[in-house]
């Protein structure tokens, strides 16, 4: 079976809807022509037209990006909202029921707080509400301020040490490097 050949009004039909900006494969639809013989008919227009949709995409793949991660963080908020919704049941007085015995009696007590068991649980729900929202949006604050601090401490808990076991501050420390930068100055 012959191809069929191509006419001036599939090339006028593949030029309007180019125009229009339709993919290759919906204006293959629209004019009932396989993909490839709109590329044909594509490359034969001078300058030839094309179908290079990559800025479109691209544009479009940020977008959802933006707009996912604009879901992720609305979830995350939901999720620090359970977890603090959690929090405030830790001390608050917890109504505790039963049906029980032969009769199928109703008793009811009111607690304080809840039981140790209940704030296990609850700490649970806590940590892994707040766990997942931090995986969804990671905190953006400076890493080596956290480590400077956890730097600062050890060495007040070793200053600490110190003075307890020899009753004194210990001596002022100089770093090698920085001492030759001091005696070079003097």
């Amino acid at each position: 079976m012959a191809a069929r050949p191509i006419t001036d009004k599939d090339r006028a039909a593949v030029k309007r809807l180019h125009k229009q900006g339709k993919s290759r494969n919906d204006i293959a639809r629209a004019i009932k022509r396989s993909p490839s013989t709109v590329s044909k008919i594509a490359a034969a227009f001078d300058p030839p037209l094309t179908f290079d949709r990559a800025p479109q995409v691209e544009a479009a793949t940020a977008v959802r990006k933006a707009d996912l991660a604009a879901r992720r963080a609305q979830f995350a908020e939901r999720l620090q909202d359970i977890a603090e919704r959690e929090a405030d049941k830790m001390n608050a007085p917890t109504l505790y029921w039963e049906w029980g015995g032969k009769d199928h009696t109703y008793a009811q007590k009111l607690a304080d707080e809840p039981t140790p068991a209940d704030r296990r649980a609850i700490m649970s729900t806590i940590a892994t509400a707040v766990d997942r929202s931090l995986k969804l949006v990671p905190p953006k604050d400076d890493g080596g301020s956290e480590s400077r601090s956890v730097i600062g401490d050890l060495m007040a808990g070793l200053a600490r040490d110190y003075a307890e076991r020899n009753g004194g501050p210990p001596p002022e420390f100089v770093p090698e490097d920085q001492a030759a930068e001091d005696d070079a100055d003097a």
